[in-house]
């Protein structure tokens, strides 16, 4: 029996450990994002994907009854989110809130490799401050899809493991299934299968072995997508789901700025510092460590930096995917042990906080709601689910939920129909689908006095005359610094539902 205890009190420490562990990146998560949960307007995106989730379990299907180019499996999650019962946007926000503990689980876990324990910890809590600095403080695609990244970091890394290739096809999974978040991960799947190959041909593997190999990961990488595209093929939807899926990305026209917008050399400086002070530290101070694992996550940096400018148009937000491949490049640097001892580590973490401004960001979303609250005040009277409809030419996609009202488009997404850099990637022409959706007579419209993108001038002087000749404003309120207005249409005036 007291044999028994012995060999018990390490795991029960061990499992004590784990938990404080899990409670303090929890915790540490739902204090740095406390000022956007349960804000409608914390970011943009994500209120179409909860749109196009809720929808689903209405029996709506993506690309075909609502459309966007995201890939399938975004909008399930996000469906699975309003599946829970929370109400949006709480639903979608805690669940990028796990993911985003669990993301820092996986990175402690790489950075283990290199540093102590403390350190390992600290750069995790790095990686939640940063992912919220860098634009998924909210329910972005970059938080559900970098712990898929990091996932199989973990498990390609280390070629000599003696389950490595069994390790190598659960990644291609993992990766097959982070395509169907966002398909610009693709270069860092080349990347992890082109490490696991290499260490395939250090065991002795022969070419045609290899190749063999190299088609089986293609093949587990493929598999959910492919999973997708027959059950579109199965029910008649295919040149939906194949336009929107991989036609459109390469119709939609680059932005003015192009792939680098004079404002971010600024804003990647932290990020740059970081992986600029790891290289000097590894490299100048001659920092014992793993040198072929230091060099895998310089492999990582390289592919996130692939993916990140894979699109023609790059946001700022999509910087977000770089957070965890330079926090681990900067270890040499920002380990406690080193020869600058803890000073590196605080003075990132002290910088990292400053950067988040958090008062600022909580004043603003109880402004973001209190605006929200009036603007569907303002609205619901004069909508239903069946018929009377609200358009959002600019605005909130989250009205729509909020408001309860009905779908006037599939092309519900307000950027889709407004911006001038979509007009040859959506199928139509969008003057033709704003004069079909005005045809309709919506009882509401939402518009932005200051646009978030380049406007499509022939759409916007159309919308601009038919509410100045039907319509007239009853509420208006600034989210985002934009002056949102509410048209009600005319002959509605004194009337509601």
């Amino acid at each position: 029996m007291s044999l028994d205890r012995a060999d018990s009190t390490p795991k029960s420490g061990a499992s004590r450990g784990a938990l404080w562990l899990v409670a303090l990146l929890t915790l540490g998560a739902l204090v740095v994002r406390l000022p956007f949960l349960g804000d409608h307007n914390a970011d943009l995106d994500e209120q179409l994907y909860a749109l196009i989730g809720s929808q689903m379990l209405q029996g709506q299907l993506p690309f075909v009854d609502l459309w966007d180019r995201k890939p399938f499996g975004l909008f399930l999650l996000f469906g699975l989110a309003d599946a829970s019962g929370l109400p949006a946007p709480w639903s979608y926000q805690l669940m990028a809130t796990g993911l985003i503990v669990i993301g820092a689980l996986l990175l402690r876990r790489l950075a283990l490799l290199l540093v102590d324990r403390g350190t390992a910890t600290v750069a995790a809590l790095l990686y939640i401050v940063l992912m919220t600095i860098y634009g998924s403080h909210s329910a972005q695609t970059e938080a559900f899809h970098v712990p898929a990244m990091l996932a199989m970091a973990l498990l390609v890394r280390d070629i000599r493991h003696p389950n490595a290739l069994r390790r190598a096809w659960f990644a291609m999974l993992i990766g097959g299934l982070a395509l169907q978040v966002k398909y610009t991960v693709f270069p860092q799947c080349v990347f992890f299968g082109l490490w696991a190959l290499w260490g395939r041909y250090r065991a002795g593997r022969t070419l045609s072995q290899l190749v063999a190999i190299a088609a089986g990961f293609a093949a587990l990488g493929l598999l959910p997508t492919i999973g997708v595209g027959l059950f579109y093929l199965a029910i008649g939807g295919w040149e939906e789901f194949w336009f929107a899926n991989f036609v459109s990305f390469f119709l939609r026209e680059p932005a003015p700025m192009g792939r680098f917008a004079d404002d971010y050399a600024i804003f990647l400086l932290p990020l740059m510092a970081l992986s600029i002070a790891g290289l000097y530290t590894r490299f100048r101070m001659k920092v014992a460590e793993n040198g072929l694992t230091y060099t895998f996550f310089w492999g990582m940096l390289g592919a996130t930096l692939a993916t990140v400018f894979l699109p023609s148009t790059v946001y700022a937000y999509y910087f977000a995917a770089l957070v965890p491949a330079v926090l681990l490049v900067a270890l040499p640097f920002l380990d406690g042990r080193g020869p600058l001892g803890m000073a590196p580590l605080l003075a990132a973490m002290i910088a990292s906080a400053g950067l988040l401004y958090l008062p600022q960001r909580f004043e603003a979303s109880q402004s973001h709601r209190a605006a929200m609250e009036k603007l569907v005040a303002a609205i619901r009277p004069h909508v239903d689910s069946n018929s009377a409809c609200l358009w959002v030419f600019d605005g909130p996609t989250a009205l729509y939920t909020a408001t309860e009202s009905c779908l006037p488009t599939r092309l519900i997404y307000p950027d889709h129909l407004n911006n001038a850099l979509e007009r040859g990637s959506l199928g139509l022409l969008q003057i033709d689908e704003v004069r079909r959706i005005l045809g309709t007579r919506p009882t509401v419209i939402v518009t932005a006095d200051r646009p978030f993108t380049v406007q499509n001038e022939q759409v916007l002087a159309h919308v601009q005359t038919a509410l100045s000749r039907g319509y007239v404003v009853i509420a208006e309120q600034r989210i985002h610094d934009r002056g949102l207005r509410v048209w009600l249409r005319r002959d509605l005036m004194g009337s509601s539902r």
